[in-house]
């Protein structure tokens, strides 16, 4: 039997972005990450619909020299407990397989989980989100933030929201839930 996923970014979908010279950029610390309120229940609704739950997130900021490792997991560790998640997949070099736009991630939880990626979705708020989705099979939500510095996908998304609520309804709708 194969599984149904939702594939989720994390900086700009799951927790809140901070903007810096119209560029969405992730929190650097433990103390600077922001879960909006609606992302919890929008989850348990996917969760309730039988879905897995997976972030998956480029984080090249270690590599950059601007995040330690102690960083990315204290951020992780509380995403993981303030949310239910299945798993957290995280790419920490812009130069590896696992980069989105690049599937890799999608990939390997596909082949863990037995997921089948025709039934699952990929959510994010940058075109790199929305390619990775579309490289890897699923559908695609593009929840446009309205940044300054964030042209939209090309090719564009199957749906294009403007919060975490909005997508999740709209998965719900078109009804791949069980």
């Amino acid at each position: 039997m194969s599984e149904k996923a939702v594939f989720l970014d994390a900086d700009g979908v799951l927790n809140t972005a901070i903007v810096i010279d119209g560029k969405p950029k992730a929190p650097t610390n433990v103390s600077a990450l922001e879960i909006p309120h609606e992302v919890k229940p929008a989850l348990e609704l996917l969760k309730k619909a039988g879905f897995l739950l997976i972030c998956v997130t480029n984080k090249p900021d270690i590599e950059r020299g601007l995040m330690t490792q102690e960083d990315v997991d204290a951020i992780y560790n509380k995403m993981r407990h303030k949310l239910p998640l299945d798993d957290v997949i995280i790419c920490y070099s812009e130069f590896a397989d696992c980069y989105k736009p690049k599937p890799g991630m999608l990939l390997a939880a596909a082949k863990k989980y037995f997921i089948d990626l025709s039934l699952s979705y990929m959510i994010g708020d940058r075109g790199s989100d929305i390619k990775a989705g579309q490289n890897a099979g699923c559908k695609t939500i593009w929840i446009n933030r309205h940044y300054p510095v964030n042209p939209p996908p090309d090719p564009p998304a199957d749906h294009t929201v403007e919060s975490l609520l909005a997508a999740v309804e709209w998965i719900l709708k078109v009804g791949i839930a069980k």
